[in-house]
Formats: C-alpha cells, structure tokens, sequence
C-alpha cells in the first residue's frame, strides 16, 4: 500500500523525502513501511532531494525568484541547509539580476500609462514580494522605468488612422 502511494505522489510531480514522508504519514502508513519506501525510492533514484533542488533552483529563473526566495521554498518543502546552498551555488548575482530585469520588464510593460509613482510602487512591490534585495529591487526599478516605452503611442501605431 505504501509503495502505490509513494509512486502515485511522485506520478504528479517530483518530491522532496520529507513532503513524501508526510503525504505517506497523513495515509496513515506505518513508519516502518515509510522508511522502507523511501529508502528503496532512493536507491533507484525516484527520490531524490539533491536533484530535485538543483530542478527548483533552475526554474526559478523562469519563475523571476531571487535566491533568497527559492531557499525559503526549499526549507520549506524540507530540504535540507546543506543542499539548499549547493543547489544555490549555480545561481549567482548576474543570473539573480538578470530574472529581476525580466520580471521588471514584464511589470513595466504591464503599467504603462499609469501615473510614474504607481509604475514605481507596483514594480517595487512585485521585485520585493519575489525576495529580491532592497538593492536590487532599487536599481532595476531605476532601470525599467527610464527606459522609453515598448509601444509607440496609440495613433502611430494604429494601422488605419491617416494623416488629414
């Protein structure tokens, strides 16, 4: 029972040991088959916390988090210090820099036409909430927002609209 559990949980998605422990323990699982599942689950690779951090670390630039924010969701699916900082090592402040750009830009073009002071505050909050640094989030905003533009204003860009 406990391995057609395990493998229905890792069916969906991959997991850390510890989420799997849970899921087996709210099914009620004897402890003695939990560590036995696991313990053959990572023998054969099913499961696997150091793989799956580095796979959490990698999407997270897709994702737009800073460092910061990934080690947090990490500690929270119960991966351990230890393989939280390597997977980390990967991601250094040119590639956190990089995913605030983008995010910046996407916020950006998502306010344009709003007052300068609610682009700023929306594109802050947004770097902020992703757990971007202070310093980032104060020099992609500078950065984003003096940039022009992405569309040329309504008229020019309205195909149908001639000159009288």
């Amino acid at each position: 029972m406990a391995r057609e559990i395990a493998l229905r949980q890792l069916t969906v998605r991959a997991r850390t040991e510890a989420e799997l422990r849970a899921a087996l323990a709210r099914r009620h699982v004897p402890t003695e088959a939990v560590d036995e599942v696991v313990e053959r689950f990572s023998e054969v690779g099913l499961l696997d916390d150091v793989a799956y951090a580095r796979d959490w670390v990698a999407s997270g630039e897709r994702r737009f988090k800073s460092r910061r924010s990934l080690a947090q969701e990490l500690a929270a699916k119960g991966v351990d210090r230890e393989t939280i900082d390597s997977a980390l090592e990967s991601r250094d402040a040119e590639v956190e820099l990089e995913a605030a750009r983008a995010l910046g830009r996407k916020k950006a073009a998502a306010t344009q036409g709003l007052d300068p002071a609610v682009r700023y505050r929306r594109l802050a909050g947004a770097l902020a909430r992703r757990g971007f640094s202070g310093a980032v989030v104060a020099a992609v905003v500078r950065e984003t927002l003096r940039e022009p533009p992405m569309a040329m204003n309504a008229e020019a860009a309205d195909p149908w609209v001639t000159e009288s």
